[in-house]
């Protein structure tokens, strides 16, 4: 019974990233109105009703894939040493898992439109990245001994992970610099571990050790001072 069961898991997890996929091309490929419902099942060479039972709308199956990436960022994560401090899991494996994204910058470009003008991708996206920032949160909580809905610690630093990941997709899609993705969360991580100056127009003050004036910093943790 357990083999059986477990085939047909198989089988499940295999439809439901056939919709995912046929909704996520026909979006990339045609822009968002060409995936309503029928359209993807079509595609995925399902009926209707077959996708109706793994996803409640096209925005959910458009999305899934970044729901299941987010899984698999987190796994490969907590498969990391257990002495090694939460960040530093963050800077070794953050960058090379975008490097994913880097064939795809087309697509994530249609991606971002769509959520900009759709208010329904843009609710599901907001979705899609609470839960990758509740899934990190907890595996800084674990690897820091902290409690995630108690303290800020960890909330704090999956969220700021969340927001090197998010600038470095929408200014990566936009194709107006010569930097990879994985390099654009490189120096996002870096900066922020470096003291990012609060207002600092760009990256060259920072480089280049220069404070503008009036411009504070945010101050390093006790603990990495020494490091």
């Amino acid at each position: 019974m357990t083999s059986e069961l477990s085939l047909r898991q198989r089988k499940k997890l295999a439809t439901r990233s056939a919709l995912s996929h046929a909704a996520w091309s026909l979006m990339a490929e045609q822009g968002l109105d060409a995936a309503p419902p029928e359209a993807v099942a079509e595609a995925a060479n399902g009926a209707p009703r077959t996708f109706r039972n793994y996803f409640g709308s096209r925005e959910k199956a458009i999305l899934h894939g970044l729901v299941s990436r987010g899984t698999i960022l987190v796994d490969t994560m907590r498969a990391r040493p257990a002495e090694e401090p939460g960040w530093d899991s963050l800077v070794k494996v953050l960058p090379a898992f975008t490097a994913t994204f880097a064939v795809q910058r087309d697509d994530i470009a249609v991606l971002m439109r769509a959520v900009a003008e759709n208010p329904a991708m843009r609710a599901q996206h907001f979705v899609a990245h609470e839960d990758a920032h509740q899934r990190l949160a907890e595996f800084i909580a674990d690897r820091t001994g902290t409690d995630v809905e108690r303290d800020l610690a960890p909330r704090l630093l999956a969220a700021t992970a969340a927001a090197v990941l998010r600038t470095s997709v929408e200014i990566g899609a936009r194709g107006e610099t010569g930097a990879t993705l994985p390099d654009l969360v490189r120096e996002g991580l870096a900066q922020l571990r470096d003291s990012l100056p609060v207002g600092a127009g760009g990256t060259t003050a920072h480089r280049s050790g220069v404070r503008p004036q009036g411009v504070r910093t945010i101050p390093k943790a006790p603990d990495e001072e020494t490091t």
